[in-house]
């Protein structure tokens, strides 16, 4: 069995509730380049575990060379499972939305192509319900002139990324600051979300 395979395995059962911890919950967000929203829910109390990896496309199995040519329908993800006592699903919405660009579709930042898509990928029949609403909810609150085009779909199958690609903000930490702050990141966020990221 490949490496590739072994990784899989781990990250599946990382992202699986943990024993003990039978009411957990899942949420899958696009927005850009999975290190960045990995880094933005890290940081949320009630968040139990993130994982990177690739949703929307066609092909099983796919790997970040294929992905990130765009040959496969993909986009760059982040599963997060999380503890729904802790933290609402409500409340990561709000995280997600004020740590994408949702004025643009098939980029984020300096990263361009359909894999850097942002959008939320809902579970069931709620998170859509809450997601809708949140759309509805930031677009009055939004300083800047342009809709939000970030768009609301269902969930496929999930992709773990690499072993590489998980906790790169932090196993990387340097190289991490050097590509998000040299990409535009947080400058164009705090340009569109100004007060609404603090």
């Amino acid at each position: 069995m490949t490496r590739r395979f072994w990784w899989a395995l781990v990250a599946a059962l990382v992202s699986a509730p943990a024993l003990g911890q039978p009411n957990l919950a899942k949420a899958t967000f696009a927005g850009g380049c999975f290190w960045c929203v990995e880094e933005a829910f890290d940081k949320v109390p009630g968040v139990v575990s993130t994982v990177s990896g690739y949703m929307g496309g066609q092909k099983k199995n796919p790997t970040y060379e294929e992905v990130s040519a765009g040959r496969t329908g993909h986009a760059e993800v982040l599963q997060v499972t999380y503890d729904p006592k802790k933290v609402g699903y409500e409340q990561l919405l709000d995280v997600f939305w004020v740590n994408h660009d949702p004025t643009v579709t098939d980029r984020q930042f300096c990263d361009v192509g359909s894999q850097y898509r942002p959008a939320i990928f809902t579970h069931d029949a709620e998170q859509k319900r809450l997601a809708e609403a949140s759309k509805v909810k930031y677009e009055k609150l939004k300083a800047f002139k342009q809709p939000l085009l970030t768009p609301i779909v269902p969930a496929g199958e999930f992709w773990p990324a690499e072993s590489y690609h998980q906790d790169y903000h932090q196993k990387n930490a340097v190289r991490y600051k050097f590509y998000a702050t040299g990409c535009g990141r947080y400058a164009r966020l705090d340009e569109l979300w100004g007060k609404l990221r603090k």
